[in-house]
C-alpha cells in the first residue's frame, strides 16, 4: 500500500471516529449517560446508508436518513431505560446493541445477513488515483466532523448544555429547579445517536462493504477509551482521544508487517490500551484535557472578578 495513502486513510478514520467520540462525549461527558450500546446507533446509520444507496438514493439523503433513523432509534430506546440507574441503563443499551447485531446477522433478507452488503462510494472521481479518492473522502468526513463539533461546542456553552451538566452533577437538585431529567436525557441520546448514525454512513461508504462482524461490542469500548483518554466534557479531548486510539490501532497493523514480536501486535495493542487507561485514571482521572469551562458573559465576568481579587491580594 502507498505510504501516503495509508496516512490519508488514517486521517479519514480519525475523522469518522472523532464524530462518534463527540457523540459519546455529549451523552456521557455532559449529560452523564452511560451509553454502552454506542455501536448499535453506528450500525443503524451504516446499514441505513447501505440499503438506501443500493436503491440509488443520493448520498446526502442517505446520510440524513441514517442520522434520522439512528436518532429515532436512540429516542425509542431511551423511553423505557432513562428512568433506570446508570449501571442498569448501561447493561440494557449494551444488550440492545448486541441483539440488533444478531438480528441483522441472522436475517439475510435485511441486508445480506452474515455475508454483508456492498456499498457504493459517495463521491468517486472517474479515473482518479487512490490518493485523490481518499482526499475527496477526507473533505466529506471533515466537513461533517466540523458541523458536529460546532453543534456540540455551541450546545455545551448554551443554557441547554448547562442544564445537562447540572443533571449530571445532581439530578435531584436539577429536578427541584423544574428541569425534567428524562426529557433532557432522551433528547441528548437522540442527538448523540444521530451523530453516530452520520459516522456510520460515512464509515460504510468509505469501506464500501459492511457486515455484522464490523459492529462488535468492542467498538463501543474503543470509543469509550477515546472519550476517557482525551477527557470527558471536553470536545477537543474527544477528538484528541480519537486520534490517539486510531494511531495505536493502525500502528498495530504496521507492526504486523515490519516487526517480529513474541505476542500478536493486535493483542499487544489491547494490552497497551489497558496500561494507558490505568495510567490515565491514576494520574489524570479527568483525561488528558480537563473539562471545558462554561463560556458565557456572566461566567467571564465572574472569572475576571476572581482574578482581580487574587491580583489585588497578592504582594
Amino acid at each position: 500500500m502507498d505510504p501516503l495513502v495509508y496516512v490519508l486513510d488514517l486521517v479519514v478514520f480519525i475523522g469518522i471516529f472523532g464524530i462518534v467520540s463527540l457523540s459519546l462525549n455529549l451523552e456521557f461527558g455532559f449529560a452523564g449517560l452511560a451509553n454502552f450500546g454506542k455501536v448499535a446507533f453506528f450500525l443503524v446509520g451504516a446499514y441505513t446508508y447501505a440499503i438506501l444507496s443500493q436503491m440509488g438514493v443520493p448520498f446526502y439523503l442517505c446520510l440524513i436518513a441514517g442520522a434520522l433513523t439512528s436518532a429515532i432509534t436512540g429516542f425509542l430506546v431511551s423511553l423505557p431505560t432513562l428512568r433506570l440507574r446508570m449501571d442498569y441503563l448501561a447493561i440494557v443499551v449494551l444488550t440492545f446493541g448486541e441483539i440488533l447485531r444478531l438480528i441483522i446477522k441472522s436475517e439475510a433478507w435485511i441486508a445480506g445477513g452474515a455475508w454483508g452488503i456492498a456499498v457504493p462510494r459517495a463521491i468517486s472521481v472517474a479515473g482518479a488515483s487512490a490518493r485523490v479518492d481518499v482526499l475527496v473522502n477526507i473533505g466529506l468526513v471533515y466537513f461533517c466532523l466540523f458541523i458536529c463539533f460546532m453543534v456540540v461546542q455551541r450546545l455545551s456553552n448554551s443554557p441547554y448544555g448547562r442544564v445537562l451538566r447540572a443533571i449530571r452533577e445532581d439530578e435531584v437538585a436539577a429536578e427541584a429547579l423544574g428541569k425534567n431529567k428524562a426529557k433532557y436525557r432522551a433528547q441528548t441520546l437522540a442527538l448523540g445517536s444521530a451523530m453516530a448514525g452520520v459516522a456510520g454512513g460515512l464509515f460504510a461508504q468509505y469501506i464500501q462493504f459492511i457486515d455484522p462482524y464490523m459492529f462488535m461490542p468492542m467498538l463501543t469500548f474503543t470509543v469509550w477509551i477515546m472519550v476517557i483518554l482525551g477527557g470527558p466534557a471536553n470536545n477537543w479531548g474527544a477528538l484528541l482521544g480519537a486520534a490517539l486510539v486510531q494511531i495505536f490501532d493502525k500502528g498495530a497493523l504496521i507492526a504486523k508487517d515490519y516487526l517480529t514480536l513474541p505476542i500478536d501486535p493486535t493483542d499487544l495493542q489491547y494490552i497497551l490500551f489497558g496500561v494507558l487507561m490505568i495510567l490515565v485514571l491514576l494520574y489524570r482521572p479527568g483525561g488528558l484535557l480537563k473539562e471545558s469551562q462554561v463560556k458565557t458573559k456572566a461566567m467571564e465576568r465572574i472569572r475576571c472578578g476572581r482574578n482581580a481579587v487574587k491580583n489585588k491580594g497578592s504582594p
